[in-house]
Formats: C-alpha cells, structure tokens, sequence
C-alpha cells in the first residue's frame, strides 16, 4: 500500500523537526567560554535528554541527589551530591563543574588517587554535551542560587586573569 504524500510530508518534517531539535550549535570551549549557557535555546534542546540519560541515576530526576550524600558508603565513596538549592554543586564556578564532569574530582582535588563514584565524561560526551547537562543542572536552580552562581563565576573569571 502506497503511502499518500501528506502522510509523507508530515514525516519528513517530523524528521528534520527531530534532527534539529538534538543538535546543538557549536560554541567554543577554550577559556574564556567555559560558562554554563542555561539560557541558550540551542542548549535547551538536548540538556534535558542527556541530564535524563547520563545523570538522573545518581542524582535524581529532581535534582536532590542520594540520601545521606555527606556519609561515605560502605567502599569510602560519597554518595551523589544533590544539585538543587540544598547541595554544593553551585558552590563552583562553571570551569570546575565542567574540569570535574570531564576529567573526575581527582582533577580538582589535588590527589591524583582520590577515589569517587562519579564517572568521569571526558570520553563519553562531548564538551558541548557536558556543558548542556550542567546548563540543564543550572537552570532549575531557584533565581537566588543562580545569582550567587553568576557572582562566583565573575570572581572566579577575575581571578584567573591576574
């Protein structure tokens, strides 16, 4: 049975629809970009996906983390940290969110053997989808967190050029 052109039509738009819709625009990483864009349309068309795919195990569909994610477990490790209002998560500015979803906490904190049960990304999501996944974390944050956020991100963005 033949399929009727408006039946095809739709599909087609549907697929360029869809095809649009989980790309992202290309946007650099060097330095002076390494800020989350929670704002950015053409972020907001995959972070949800890949937050949903890669994170919500650990932390949550919304955003509260493990329990007792401040008591290391049975094997040393901390629990997932929640990264709503009542975590740390945004206690960091965007280059270390970014450094420790990318390269692990043991990039950060200053023991190459530190031991963590977050994964580390570098070789599973591309920094634009690393930072689409923390811009999604960012952008349901209440509008206080992100301002304190903002502010961190210039301090940290001042210190670095001195």
């Amino acid at each position: 049975m033949k399929a009727s052109i408006p039946v095809l039509a739709l599909v087609g738009v549907l697929f360029l629809v869809a095809v649009t819709a989980t790309r992202i625009k290309p946007f650099a990483t060097d330095r002076e970009d390494l800020n989350l864009r929670p704002d950015d349309v053409h972020v907001l068309a995959v972070e949800k996906r890949i937050y949903a795919t890669q994170c919500t195990s650990c932390h949550r569909v919304r955003l509260e983390g493990q329990p007792e994610w401040r008591i290391r477990g049975a094997y040393g490790l901390l629990p997932a940290p929640p990264h709503d209002a009542s975590g740390y998560t945004w206690h960091h500015p965007d280059e270390t969110l970014i450094r420790i979803t990318k390269f692990g906490v043991a990039s950060i904190a200053g023991d190459p053997g530190y031991k963590s049960s977050m994964p580390i990304y570098g070789g599973q999501l591309t920094d634009d989808k690393i930072i689409a996944a923390l811009s999604w974390i960012n952008a349901h944050r209440p509008a206080q967190v992100g301002q304190k956020h903002d502010q961190m991100n210039a301090q940290a963005a001042k210190a670095s050029r001195r």
